[in-house]
């Protein structure tokens, strides 16, 4: 390892709304060190999430704390270690960080590391289909949503890294799937290549009466990543004793948020159909996750499930990728590739 820079992408001011470029900087700082019990990770891949715009907020009232500014975001990674001072690791070992961050290099006490096989094809699935994103579609939707057999299964960003792949487990697990998603041709990819039965382009004209016809028997499970309109359109249609893991609300995250109304509508709505409604943070459900993976690795060697990403060359350009979540313009999981 030749190297004696560490590239940085900081986070320098707030956004205000939708992040655009100016509230990033690209830093370099002199390699780190590690100490003695610790590590030094080349981060490979690093993983770019809709959760990570909350963390951008100076805000207290989240399930985790803000990210600083002058410093660089928090964010999973896959790395490779390059120097251990810690038990159990060694020189050349591929790792999944919980909080690489944006950045070429880290220091790691080890703490929270999963390691990969050495020889393993696409490192990066161990971000998406393989790590937290499949593991919060699989928990979100096996554990709330509890899909019998020939029920109608709604998913929102259904050509996202969550949605695609919790439409293909409802597939596997027997439902009818109809996703929702941005554009026709990313609908069509939607049904093509992960097998919804169908897909509504929520850009286009009367979503809701659009959502009546693909779902006539009404909708037992909502996958919800999104909120505000799609919501709306979804909300009527669920029948009694239906259930709606919220994993996201991403309609909101640059600041738009819904009225007074529309929130005591939809808290009546769950009296008067039974309807489950809970949010979860996959954090607090990891003892499942050897019972995710072993699932998902059979369903992908057996080529039941597609594990698509989007995968962009370079840390510099992370910040224009990660505005790009909030345009649809990634499908599946929205990766950036470092240099190995």
């Amino acid at each position: 390892m030749t190297e004696t820079l560490n590239r940085q992408v900081h986070l320098v001011r707030r956004p205000q709304g939708a992040p655009v470029p100016d509230d990033f900087r690209i830093v370099d700082h002199p390699l780190p060190v590690p100490g003695e019990g610790e590590l030094l990770l080349r981060n490979l891949y690093l993983s770019l999430d809709p959760y990570m715009r909350g963390r951008m907020n100076d805000s207290r009232d989240s399930y985790a704390p803000p990210y600083a500014l002058d410093a660089p975001p928090g964010g999973g990674t896959v790395a490779r270690v390059v120097r251990s001072l810690a038990d159990g690791f060694a020189e050349g070992d591929l790792v999944v960080t919980p909080d690489g961050g944006w950045q070429t290099f880290a220091i790691s006490d080890g703490a929270g590391l999963r390691r990969l096989p050495h020889d393993m094809a696409q490192p990066s699935q161990a971000l998406g289909v393989l790590g937290m994103t499949g593991f919060t579609a699989w928990w979100g939707l096996t554990a709330i949503g509890r899909p019998q057999a020939g029920e109608t299964l709604v998913v929102s960003a259904a050509g996202g890294a969550v949605g695609s792949v919790a439409g293909q487990v409802g597939r596997l697990l027997g439902c009818r799937v109809v996703g929702i998603a941005g554009g026709a041709g990313k609908c069509r990819q939607v049904v093509e290549e992960f097998g919804f039965d169908d897909c509504l382009d929520y850009r286009a004209p009367d979503l809701a009466g659009r959502l009546r016809t693909a779902a006539p028997d009404g909708v037992d499970i909502y996958f919800e990543n999104v909120g505000g309109a799609i919501r709306e359109a979804v909300w009527p249609l669920l029948n009694n004793d239906a259930r709606v893991p919220v994993c996201g609300l991403v309609s909101g995250y640059n600041g738009v948020t819904e009225g007074a109304g529309s929130i005591h509508a939809l808290l009546m709505s769950l009296i008067v159909k039974r309807i489950r409604l809970q949010g979860f943070l996959n954090a607090d459900h990891l003892d499942s996750f050897p019972d995710f993976e072993r699932q998902m690795r059979g369903w992908l060697d057996a080529g039941q499930l597609r594990a698509h990403e989007t995968i962009v060359d370079g840390l510099d350009r992370a910040p224009t990728a990660f505005a790009g979540l909030f345009e649809g313009h990634n499908t599946g999981k929205l990766v950036v590739r470092l240099p190995d």
